[in-house]
């Protein structure tokens, strides 16, 4: 007799991601935030995978790597206080807050190029949020609490290529 182990939480998550990144480009994001939405609450999710923050800034630990590179998942760590710079994507993604709590900031291109406010939503535990590559999809997430926060990202590069092919930072 042969005992199969259990999927984890993660796993089960990363099967639903897998996918959902196969979906047509112009579904891709909607798809993996849904999978996202499915399992980011689970309490057991990254259980015994720690992600802790960093002092100086938020911290990106890899929780998958796509073998074909076609996305990678990430746990964003958040300190209070900590935040994104103001920027827009170059490649899909989508993100679901696990723990604490997130405020997205929306911007607008100004008439001078700086980007401009323009509103903003809180991301409680279980939101999640989607986008296509595009320079005047434009935000920050923020960690305005006074607890630390945890999400998961999707973005549609390999993990090796997030520093170039990203974010495209507006400003600090």
């Amino acid at each position: 007799m042969s005992f199969i182990a259990p999927r984890s939480a993660l796993d089960a998550m990363l099967a639903d991601i897998a996918v959902a990144a196969r979906a047509d480009l112009a579904e891709r994001p909607r798809r993996v935030a849904e999978a996202l939405g499915a399992h980011v609450l689970n309490p057991d999710l990254l259980a015994g995978r720690p992600c802790p923050c960093c002092p100086e800034r938020y911290i990106r630990h890899l929780l998958h790597a796509d073998p074909a590179g076609g996305y990678a998942v990430v746990a964003l760590a958040w300190r209070p206080g900590q935040m994104s710079p103001v920027h827009a994507h170059r490649t899909w993604c989508a993100f679901g807050v696990h723990r604490g709590i997130l405020t997205e900031g929306h911007y607008r291109a100004g008439g001078g190029g700086e980007p401009m406010q323009c509103g903003s939503a809180l991301r409680p535990p279980g939101a999640t949020c989607h986008g296509a590559a595009d320079p005047e999809l434009i935000h920050r997430l923020a960690n305005l609490g006074s607890a630390e926060a945890l999400s998961i990202h999707v973005y549609g590069v390999p993990f090796e290529r997030f520093g170039q092919d990203v974010n495209l930072v507006y400003a600090a």
